[in-house]
Protein backbone atom coordinates (compact mmCIF):
# COMPACT_ATOMS: atom_id res chain seq x y z
CA UNK A 1 0.00 0.00 0.00
CA UNK A 2 1.55 3.70 -0.70
CA UNK A 3 1.79 5.57 2.26
CA UNK A 4 3.40 9.16 2.47
CA UNK A 5 5.88 9.11 5.07
CA UNK A 6 5.44 11.74 8.18
CA UNK A 7 1.22 10.97 7.52
CA UNK A 8 -0.60 9.68 10.01
CA UNK A 9 -3.26 6.88 9.76
CA UNK A 10 -6.72 8.24 7.60
CA UNK A 11 -8.69 7.95 11.00
CA UNK A 12 -6.02 10.07 13.33
CA UNK A 13 -5.37 12.25 10.66
CA UNK A 14 -9.53 13.12 10.60
CA UNK A 15 -9.22 13.55 14.26
CA UNK A 16 -6.70 15.50 14.35
CA UNK A 17 -8.18 17.79 11.34
CA UNK A 18 -11.37 17.99 13.85
CA UNK A 19 -9.52 18.86 16.17
CA UNK A 20 -7.97 21.70 14.66
CA UNK A 21 -11.36 23.02 13.27
CA UNK A 22 -12.78 23.33 16.41
CA UNK A 23 -15.55 25.68 15.81
CA UNK A 24 -16.91 28.85 18.55
CA UNK A 25 -20.04 27.54 20.30
CA UNK A 26 -22.44 29.76 18.63
CA UNK A 27 -21.27 29.03 15.20
CA UNK A 28 -21.69 24.84 15.23
CA UNK A 29 -25.05 25.59 17.48
CA UNK A 30 -25.90 26.96 14.16
CA UNK A 31 -24.61 24.85 11.63
CA UNK A 32 -26.73 22.08 14.13
CA UNK A 33 -29.76 23.65 13.72
CA UNK A 34 -29.56 24.19 10.07
CA UNK A 35 -28.91 20.37 9.70
CA UNK A 36 -32.27 19.69 10.68
CA UNK A 37 -33.99 21.29 8.42
CA UNK A 38 -34.90 18.95 5.04
CA UNK A 39 -32.45 19.02 2.08
CA UNK A 40 -29.87 20.63 4.16
CA UNK A 41 -26.62 18.16 4.81
CA UNK A 42 -23.71 18.88 6.82
CA UNK A 43 -21.94 20.51 4.28
CA UNK A 44 -24.83 22.85 3.05
CA UNK A 45 -25.06 23.63 6.65
CA UNK A 46 -21.56 24.66 7.46
CA UNK A 47 -21.51 27.05 4.14
CA UNK A 48 -24.56 28.75 5.27
CA UNK A 49 -23.52 29.29 9.21
CA UNK A 50 -20.12 30.85 7.37
CA UNK A 51 -22.12 33.15 4.67
CA UNK A 52 -23.96 34.23 7.27
CA UNK A 53 -21.12 35.05 9.31
CA UNK A 54 -19.21 36.98 6.68
CA UNK A 55 -22.60 38.88 5.61
CA UNK A 56 -23.83 42.53 6.70
CA UNK A 57 -25.36 42.65 10.02
CA UNK A 58 -28.87 43.31 8.37
CA UNK A 59 -29.07 40.19 6.27
CA UNK A 60 -28.95 38.14 9.32
CA UNK A 61 -30.63 40.01 11.50
CA UNK A 62 -33.53 40.00 8.89
CA UNK A 63 -33.26 36.70 8.93
CA UNK A 64 -33.96 36.24 12.59
CA UNK A 65 -37.05 38.62 12.55
CA UNK A 66 -38.26 36.33 9.83
CA UNK A 67 -38.01 33.22 12.17
CA UNK A 68 -39.00 34.60 15.25
CA UNK A 69 -42.61 36.59 13.08
CA UNK A 70 -42.75 32.90 11.73
CA UNK A 71 -44.43 30.97 14.28
CA UNK A 72 -45.70 34.29 15.80
CA UNK A 73 -47.37 35.81 12.69
CA UNK A 74 -49.22 32.65 11.30
CA UNK A 75 -51.52 30.28 12.03
CA UNK A 76 -53.70 27.15 10.20
CA UNK A 77 -57.47 27.78 8.89
CA UNK A 78 -59.35 25.88 11.32
CA UNK A 79 -61.67 24.90 8.54
CA UNK A 80 -58.95 23.67 5.47
CA UNK A 81 -55.95 23.40 7.74
CA UNK A 82 -54.24 25.65 5.16
CA UNK A 83 -51.71 28.12 6.74
CA UNK A 84 -52.93 32.15 7.27
CA UNK A 85 -51.78 35.02 8.95
CA UNK A 86 -52.51 35.17 12.93
CA UNK A 87 -55.78 36.33 14.04
CA UNK A 88 -57.91 35.60 10.78
CA UNK A 89 -61.32 33.75 11.70
CA UNK A 90 -60.42 31.62 8.09
CA UNK A 91 -57.77 31.59 5.73
CA UNK A 92 -58.82 33.49 2.41
CA UNK A 93 -59.86 30.57 0.11
CA UNK A 94 -62.40 29.92 2.42
CA UNK A 95 -63.82 32.65 3.37
CA UNK A 96 -64.00 33.54 -0.62
CA UNK A 97 -67.68 33.70 -2.08
CA UNK A 98 -66.46 33.12 -5.48
CA UNK A 99 -65.07 29.82 -5.30
CA UNK A 100 -67.06 26.60 -5.54
CA UNK A 101 -67.54 24.95 -1.87
CA UNK A 102 -68.97 22.23 -3.04
CA UNK A 103 -65.75 20.71 -4.45
CA UNK A 104 -62.69 19.87 -1.89
CA UNK A 105 -59.54 19.01 -3.49
CA UNK A 106 -57.30 17.42 -0.48
CA UNK A 107 -53.52 17.87 -0.75
CA UNK A 108 -50.76 16.76 1.69
CA UNK A 109 -48.99 20.05 2.71
CA UNK A 110 -49.81 23.66 2.09
CA UNK A 111 -47.29 24.08 0.01
CA UNK A 112 -49.38 21.53 -2.81
CA UNK A 113 -52.23 24.27 -2.53
CA UNK A 114 -49.89 27.00 -4.03
CA UNK A 115 -48.58 24.55 -6.70
CA UNK A 116 -52.84 24.19 -7.43
CA UNK A 117 -53.34 27.48 -7.45
CA UNK A 118 -50.50 28.43 -9.87
CA UNK A 119 -52.30 26.83 -12.43
CA UNK A 120 -54.94 28.98 -11.89
CA UNK A 121 -57.26 26.10 -12.93
CA UNK A 122 -58.74 25.30 -10.00
CA UNK A 123 -61.50 27.16 -8.64
CA UNK A 124 -62.99 24.70 -5.45
CA UNK A 125 -61.83 24.93 -2.14
CA UNK A 126 -59.29 22.86 -0.36
CA UNK A 127 -58.41 20.49 2.62
CA UNK A 128 -54.86 19.72 4.10
CA UNK A 129 -54.04 16.57 5.43
CA UNK A 130 -51.02 18.16 7.05
CA UNK A 131 -48.84 14.81 6.08
CA UNK A 132 -49.99 11.08 4.71
CA UNK A 133 -50.40 7.62 6.24
CA UNK A 134 -47.01 6.06 7.12
CA UNK A 135 -47.26 2.85 9.50
CA UNK A 136 -43.48 3.01 9.25
CA UNK A 137 -43.33 6.25 10.84
CA UNK A 138 -45.93 5.83 13.09
CA UNK A 139 -48.53 8.34 11.19
CA UNK A 140 -52.07 6.72 11.34
CA UNK A 141 -55.37 8.06 10.45
CA UNK A 142 -55.26 10.30 13.45
CA UNK A 143 -52.55 12.06 13.48
CA UNK A 144 -53.68 13.40 10.20
CA UNK A 145 -57.08 15.91 9.54
CA UNK A 146 -58.74 13.27 8.44
CA UNK A 147 -62.09 13.51 11.06
CA UNK A 148 -61.87 17.08 10.16
CA UNK A 149 -62.82 16.35 6.12
CA UNK A 150 -64.85 14.34 7.12
CA UNK A 151 -66.50 16.02 9.21
CA UNK A 152 -67.04 19.21 6.40
CA UNK A 153 -68.32 16.67 3.83
CA UNK A 154 -70.81 15.56 6.55
CA UNK A 155 -71.99 18.83 6.99
CA UNK A 156 -73.24 18.97 3.64
CA UNK A 157 -73.14 20.71 0.31
CA UNK A 158 -69.71 18.49 -0.85
CA UNK A 159 -70.74 17.08 -4.24
CA UNK A 160 -67.29 16.12 -4.79
CA UNK A 161 -63.66 15.62 -3.26
CA UNK A 162 -60.78 15.34 -5.39
CA UNK A 163 -57.52 13.29 -3.86
CA UNK A 164 -54.47 15.50 -4.55
CA UNK A 165 -51.87 13.12 -2.69
CA UNK A 166 -48.59 12.15 -4.56
CA UNK A 167 -48.10 9.78 -6.42
CA UNK A 168 -46.18 7.51 -3.72
CA UNK A 169 -46.80 4.52 -1.94
CA UNK A 170 -48.05 6.85 1.04
CA UNK A 171 -50.29 9.00 -0.87
CA UNK A 172 -51.49 6.34 -2.85
CA UNK A 173 -52.22 4.51 0.68
CA UNK A 174 -53.70 7.62 2.17
CA UNK A 175 -55.90 8.30 -0.92
CA UNK A 176 -57.43 4.54 -0.63
CA UNK A 177 -58.43 5.38 2.74
CA UNK A 178 -60.32 8.23 2.41
CA UNK A 179 -62.12 6.75 -0.25
CA UNK A 180 -63.27 4.04 1.35
CA UNK A 181 -64.21 6.76 4.69
CA UNK A 182 -65.94 9.10 2.24
CA UNK A 183 -67.89 6.41 0.36
CA UNK A 184 -70.58 6.66 3.81
CA UNK A 185 -71.41 9.67 2.32
CA UNK A 186 -71.75 9.08 -1.38
CA UNK A 187 -69.89 12.16 -2.71
CA UNK A 188 -68.20 11.69 -6.39
CA UNK A 189 -64.43 10.81 -5.38
CA UNK A 190 -61.92 11.88 -8.25
CA UNK A 191 -58.08 11.28 -8.73
CA UNK A 192 -55.84 13.70 -10.24
CA UNK A 193 -54.58 12.12 -13.40
CA UNK A 194 -51.18 10.85 -13.73
CA UNK A 195 -49.55 10.08 -17.00
CA UNK A 196 -46.53 11.52 -19.71
CA UNK A 197 -44.54 14.80 -18.42
CA UNK A 198 -45.12 17.98 -21.24
CA UNK A 199 -41.90 17.16 -23.59
CA UNK A 200 -41.55 13.44 -22.28
CA UNK A 201 -40.01 10.61 -24.10
CA UNK A 202 -41.89 7.14 -24.00
CA UNK A 203 -38.24 5.46 -24.34
CA UNK A 204 -37.58 7.18 -20.92
CA UNK A 205 -40.86 6.81 -18.64
CA UNK A 206 -41.28 3.92 -15.80
CA UNK A 207 -43.25 1.01 -16.78
CA UNK A 208 -45.86 2.63 -14.05
CA UNK A 209 -46.42 6.23 -15.60
CA UNK A 210 -46.81 4.47 -19.39
CA UNK A 211 -49.64 1.78 -17.76
CA UNK A 212 -51.37 5.12 -16.19
CA UNK A 213 -51.01 7.15 -19.38
CA UNK A 214 -52.86 4.37 -20.90
CA UNK A 215 -55.56 4.17 -18.90
CA UNK A 216 -56.43 7.34 -18.48
CA UNK A 217 -56.54 8.28 -21.67
CA UNK A 218 -59.24 10.23 -23.54
CA UNK A 219 -61.21 11.41 -26.34
CA UNK A 220 -59.34 13.82 -28.71
CA UNK A 221 -61.67 17.22 -29.04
Amino acid sequence: MFQVSGFKSLETWNVTFETFMLLPESIQSLINALERLPGIGPKSASRLAFYLLRATDDVSEDLAISLAHLKKNTAFCPECFNIMEAGRERCEICESSVRDASVICVVEEALDVLALERTAGFNGKYHVLQGVLSPIEGIGPDDLKIKQLLARVAGGGVKEIILATNPSMEGDATALYLQNQLRQFGVHVTRLARGLPMGGDLEYADQNTLLRALSGRREMD
